[in-house]
C-alpha cells in the first residue's frame, strides 16, 4: 500500500502553499470603479498569475472562474448590484482594439460613452484573466461580452511582469493592465502605485523560486 502524499500547509487567505504565500504583497486599495474578473480555469492554479493578488488588494472586486458562462448568470454578474450597493450605471470590458487574427467572428462592440466614463463610481470594469489566446476564446464563447463597450489601454509603461513571456510589445499582466485602467478611469495614478510596487516584489519573489 502506497503511503499518502504529505499535504503542504495552505494559507487560508491567498490559498497558496505557505512556502509561496503572497499575503505580504497584498496592498489594500479602495478602488472606486468596481472590478469583475472572469478567470480562465487554467489560471486558477498558475503560481505566476497576478489575478489573486489583485483581487485580494482591491476592495471592490470579484472573480468568477470559467471559460463559458450561462447567459442569464453572466448578465446578472455584469449588471446586478453587489453586496447591497447600487447597480452600476455602465459596464465596460478591458480589451485591446485588435484585428481578428484568430479567424473568430466577433460582434462589433458599441462605442465607449465618454460621458459615462467620467463617473467612476457608476462604472464596472470587466477583465479577462488568461493568456491572449484563452481570453480571445472566452470572448468568442460568451456573446454577452462581445456586446460590451471596450476600453483599450494606450501608451502603457513597460511591464514589470518579467516571469511570464509577453507575446507582443505593450502586453501587461492582469494586475498591471487593471491598475492602468483604474488610473485612467479614476484619474488617480498615486492610488495604485503602491500596488504596482508590491507586484514588483511579488514578481521578484517568484523569480527567485525559479533559481532556488
Amino acid at each position: 500500500m502506497q503511503p499518502e502524499p504529505i499535504k503542504r500547509p495552505i494559507c487560508p487567505t491567498c490559498l497558496r502553499p505557505q512556502r509561496t504565500c503572497i499575503c505580504e504583497w497584498i496592498t489594500q486599495t479602495d478602488n472606486t470603479v468596481e472590478l469583475l474578473i472572469l478567470q480562465h480555469p487554467l489560471e486558477v492554479d498558475q503560481a505566476k498569475g497576478s489575478a489573486r493578488l489583485l483581487t485580494l488588494s482591491l476592495v471592490r472586486s470579484e472573480v468568477i472562474v470559467g471559460e463559458t458562462f450561462a447567459e442569464a448568470g453572466l448578465r446578472d454578474r455584469l449588471h446586478a448590484a453587489w453586496h447591497g450597493a447600487a447597480a452600476p450605471g455602465y459596464t465596460a470590458l478591458l480589451y485591446p482594439d485588435s484585428p481578428d487574427d484568430l479567424g473568430l467572428k466577433l460582434a462589433t462592440p458599441p462605442v465607449l460613452d465618454q460621458m459615462q466614463l467620467q463617473q467612476p463610481a457608476q462604472l464596472r470594469l470587466v477583465v479577462l484573466d488568461g493568456t491572449w489566446r484563452k481570453s480571445r476564446k472566452m470572448l468568442y464563447l460568451n456573446p454577452l461580452l462581445q456586446h460590451l463597450p471596450r476600453l483599450a489601454l494606450r501608451d502603457v509603461p513597460p511591464s514589470r511582469y518579467l516571469i511570464r513571456k509577453a507575446h507582443a510589445p505593450g502586453q501587461l499582466s492582469t494586475l498591471e493592465a487593471t491598475c492602468q485602467a483604474l488610473m485612467q478611469l479614476e484619474q488617480n495614478q498615486e492610488k495604485y502605485l503602491p500596488l504596482l510596487e508590491a507586484f514588483s516584489g511579488f514578481v521578484g519573489r517568484q523569480a527567485s523560486y525559479g533559481h532556488s
